[in-house]
């Protein structure tokens, strides 16, 4: 999800809609289909949005009519697999993340428990050249800039960790953690108009899978022969984090998942919070504390 260049809020859903909402008057919108599942959005300020489609790519939608454009398709003569999350600069510049190369969308457990590693940090520049800046992440997913836009953050949701990848100055090219051992798995990341990242933790980390993940890939593959009523079911809370760009934890807002759980995507916007969820039917909204 993201606020758009005219004041509403942009959400993909499972069907392959994107909404509209205004989350004020509490009305909502479809504006296309993707005809795949849209997951991260970028807004440009002339009312496009960028679309990462786990089935299609990278798409972008001009801001009008139902049809979209495949900006990245496929990467070294593969299909894209998985895009999760985007942002964009203001030379036209796009880095995107991709959470797999070998599990698709409706098998993604599959990836965090296999631990494959094979998650990536991509850029787009603006003669359509595609570059792969980082690889083999933890399942890949939020991507956002720091303020300075020097920097990219981007979340690895298997690592329970936060890294910093620096685009401009010393260091340039690099990239390093920022914050690890996160309590949770991270999601969706947004630059908010505080100054802070903001971080969505999907549920807290599963004693299980913290158990099996030292151990051998082959192992870790046992879990599947686990009848689905046995296999941990990721605990239901609502979880975001609001942190630095040097990865200190400013904000720790969290509550029990009685009305509302599994949060995936966050925008802030002057003190106001707006989240998503994977599985939840609706936006939940709540403020930042003063």
């Amino acid at each position: 999800m993201v606020l758009g260049a005219d004041g509403f809020v942009y959400a993909g859903i499972e069907n392959g809609d994107i909404l509209r909402i205004d989350h004020l008057a509490g009305t909502v919108e479809r504006v296309l289909g993707t005809g795949g599942r849209p997951l991260g959005l970028h807004a440009g300020q002339d009312g496009s949005l960028l679309i990462c489609d786990a089935y299609r790519g990278l798409l972008r939608w001009d801001g009008t009519g139902d049809s979209v454009e495949v900006l990245v398709g496929s990467v070294d003569g593969q299909a894209l697999n998985f895009a999760s999350n985007v942002v964009a600069d203001d030379d036209g510049t796009i880095y995107f993340t991709t959470s797999s190369r070998r599990w698709p969308l409706d098998r993604y457990l599959g990836d965090v428990i296999e631990h494959s590693g094979t998650g990536r940090l991509l850029r787009r520049t603006p003669d359509g050249t595609v570059d792969i800046l980082v690889e083999g992440l933890q399942f890949a997913n939020g991507v956002a800039f720091t303020p300075d836009r020097q920097s990219l953050i981007f979340a690895e949701t298997a690592a329970y960790r936060l890294s910093r990848y620096r685009l401009h100055g010393p260091g340039a090219g690099t990239h390093e953690i920022v914050r690890d051992n996160l309590p949770g798995f991270p999601d969706n990341i947004a630059l908010g108009s505080d100054g802070l990242i903001w971080v969505t933790l999907f549920a807290p980390r599963d004693r299980l899978l913290d158990t099996l993940l030292p151990l051998p890939g082959v192992l870790r593959k046992l879990l599947w022969h686990i009848p689905d009523r046995l296999m941990p079911a990721p605990e239901r809370t609502a979880w975001v984090l609001g942190v630095d760009p040097d990865g200190t934890i400013v904000h720790d807002l969290q509550r029990p998942g009685t009305d509302y759980a599994a949060v995936t995507g966050v925008v802030e916007h002057d003190g106001t919070l707006i989240l998503g969820s994977l599985h939840e039917t609706a936006v939940a909204v709540t403020s930042v504390p003063s």
